[in-house]
C-alpha cells in the first residue's frame, strides 16, 4: 500500500466548508497536512477546521475568503504563512455556476462575467499571490480542480469557457515556474455526487416524462454510476505530494469515462456491446 503523506508540506484549500474541497480538506489532515481552508463565509468553515482538527494531528486553520478579492487572498496566503511558516500546496478548488447559464443566448453579461471572475480569475489571483511564497519554499504542487465542462461541449455557459481557461493557466504555470520546483496540474472531474449535487440530479421537475437528470445521465458513464467526492479528493491529495513529482502541466480526467465514447445505449445499439463475452469469444494469450 503507497502511503500518502503531507507533512511538511502546508497548504491551502479553497472552497473548503462544504462537498469535494471538505473532502480534500479531510484527505490533506489524515496525511499529516497542515492546512489553511477557507470559504466566503466564517461560520461555513470554522466547524469543518474544528472536527478535523479534533480528529486529527495536523493543524486546520479556518479563514473567511472571497477569491474574487485580491486584498482578501493577500490575507489568506499571509495567515497561513504566519501560522504554519511554510506553503507548498495550492488547492483551486473554489468554483461554481448559475442555473440560468445553460445556454449562451439565456446567460447575460453579469451573469457571465461573474462565473468567469469565479472560476478562472479566482484560481488565477490565488496562483499569482502564492507563487511568490512557494518560490521561496523551494517549490510546490498547485492542483486546479477544473471540470470536463472544459474539455467538450455539453453547455452552461461562462462556466465550461473559464473551466476550459483553467487548462491554459495551469499549463502556463507549469512551463515558466516549473524551475522553481513548482508543479501545476488540472483534475477535470465528472458529476460528483455531493450532497447538493444529489437532489439537484433526484428532481424530476420539468423533465421529460418525469424521468430524473440521473436517469438520463447515467447512461453517459461507461462505469455506470456518478463519481463519488473521496475520488477526486484521493486523486488531489496524490498530486499535491511528492508522490506526484514528476507530473506537471497535466489534465488529470477524473470521470468514470464520460468523455472517451459514445453513450453507452448507441453503442450498445450499433455494436451489442451489451451481449456478455463468452468463453469462446475471447482469445486468451499464452
Amino acid at each position: 500500500m503507497i502511503e500518502l503523506s503531507l507533512a511538511d508540506r502546508p497548504a491551502i484549500v479553497t472552497g473548503a466548508s462544504r462537498g469535494i474541497g471538505r473532502r480534500i480538506a479531510t484527505k490533506f489532515a489524515a496525511a499529516g497536512g497542515d492546512v489553511a481552508i477557507c470559504s466566503r463565509s466564517y461560520d461555513d468553515v470554522k466547524p469543518v477546521a474544528e472536527e478535523l482538527t479534533a480528529e486529527y494531528d495536523g493543524r486546520v486553520v479556518p479563514v473567511e475568503c472571497d477569491i474574487t478579492d485580491s486584498a482578501e487572498i493577500a490575507d489568506l496566503v499571509d495567515t497561513t504563512l504566519e501560522e504554519f511558516g511554510d506553503l507548498r500546496v495550492l488547492v483551486n478548488n473554489a468554483g461554481g455556476a448559475a442555473e440560468s447559464a445553460d445556454l449562451l443566448h439565456r446567460c447575460d453579461e453579469e451573469t457571465y462575467e461573474w462565473m468567469l471572475d469565479l472560476n478562472l480569475k479566482g484560481p488565477f489571483l490565488m496562483a499569482k499571490e502564492v507563487l511568490p511564497a512557494m518560490v521561496a519554499a523551494g517549490g510546490g504542487s498547485m492542483v486546479h480542480v477544473g471540470s470536463v465542462n472544459g474539455l467538450f461541449g455539453i453547455g452552461l455557459a461562462g462556466y465550461s469557457e473559464a473551466k476550459s481557461g483553467l487548462l491554459a493557466l495551469s499549463r502556463n504555470i507549469a512551463t515558466h515556474y516549473g524551475q522553481y520546483g513548482i508543479r501545476s496540474n488540472v483534475l477535470s472531474a465528472g458529476t460528483i455526487e455531493t450532497e447538493n449535487r444529489k437532489a439537484e440530479m433526484e428532481n424530476t421537475e420539468q423533465r421529460s416524462e418525469g424521468t430524473s437528470a440521473r436517469d438520463r445521465w447515467l447512461d453517459q458513464y461507461p462505469l455506470g454510476r456518478f463519481g463519488r467526492p473521496d475520488e477526486v479528493a484521493d486523486t488531489t491529495l496524490f498530486l499535491a505530494t511528492e508522490r506526484a513529482g514528476f507530473i506537471t502541466g497535466e489534465n488529470i480526467v477524473v470521470d468514470g469515462g464520460l468523455t472517451v465514447g459514445l453513450s453507452t445505449p448507441f453503442e450498445n445499439e450499433i455494436y451489442q456491446a451489451d451481449e456478455q463475452p463468452s468463453d469462446e469469444s475471447i482469445t486468451q494469450r499464452e
